[in-house]
């Protein structure tokens, strides 16, 4: 990054080489933009801002956070919807949480790859962005708070109703249930 900072393009390319799938995997996973367009002006910030990386975290962290921004920017600017709540004891409900065990089992063994995609598709993008850079990323408690720009504390507690709203919805997508009280998991 030093290097990059300096203006040496051949350090630059080989931080992109390193950190592109990565970084366009999270724009993909978040929806609702052109991801071509999030992961050019992931990289241009980058380039633009390399003087101010300052190590307290991975450059691909740092990456990501200036994805989470310019996807949010670019979101902005052709959505304005509110997000509908929905009560985390009816996401846990939906889950099977505190039903049978066999559910329980159906729900960790539907998290194969295409059925996971389909999931979290499904659920808010706040939501989503957690989950991956958590769970598929594999950043740590501390890289995914700074990254969110969250404190660990709502970090945690955003990845817990992620995790239920998850399951919530890869239980629903897995054998459809009956709606009742007019709510669906991935509103």
């Amino acid at each position: 990054m030093r290097r990059a900072a300096a203006g040496d393009t051949v350090a630059f390319d080989e931080i992109v080489e390193r950190h592109r799938s990565a970084v366009d995997r999270f724009i993909h996973t978040l929806g609702g933009t052109d991801a071509d367009d999030v992961l050019q002006e992931t990289f241009i910030a980058g380039w633009r801002g390399a003087g101010s990386f300052r190590g307290t975290g991975s450059a691909r962290s740092w990456l990501l956070s200036i994805a989470r921004n310019a996807h949010r920017r670019q979101h902005r600017r052709r959505v304005d919807e509110p997000r509908v709540f929905v009560p985390l004891e009816l996401l846990a409900h939906r889950a099977g949480w505190g039903s049978d065990q066999a559910a329980t089992r159906r729900a960790d063994a539907a998290l194969a790859y295409d059925l996971l995609a389909q999931a979290l598709g499904h659920l808010p993008p706040d939501e989503r962005e957690v989950l991956v850079l958590r769970e598929i990323e594999g950043l740590s408690g501390e890289e995914t708070a700074s990254t969110l720009q969250l404190t660990e504390a709502a970090m945690k507690s955003r990845l817990h109703r992620a995790r239920v709203h998850l399951a919530a919805v890869v239980r629903e997508l897995d054998s459809p249930l009956p709606k009742s009280g007019g709510h669906h998991v991935s509103d």
